[in-house]
């Protein structure tokens, strides 16, 4: 919003995101006076909830290629 001379898409692209993303982030930023509420490491209580976080998603990948695997094995 700063370079109004840039094109979105080419901003997009400098930044390595989607335009959806930048148009959310754009609209977000409108609805909260310039900010732009993120979510980071910031949401999590302790270290352990980070980990017990990163751990399920590692569990649930994993389930997910079994579920795979045990499909190929019907065929």
């Amino acid at each position: 919003m700063e370079h109004p001379e840039i094109a979105l898409r080419k901003c997009a692209e400098n930044l390595g995101i989607s335009e959806s993303a930048l148009k959310t982030w754009m609209k977000s930023a409108k609805e909260h006076e310039g900010t732009v509420p993120i979510r980071g490491s910031g949401n999590y209580a302790s270290d352990e909830a980070k980990e017990i976080a990163r751990l399920q998603r590692e569990l649930r990948d994993t389930k997910d290629a079994l579920e795979v695997l045990k499909k190929q094995s019907v065929f």
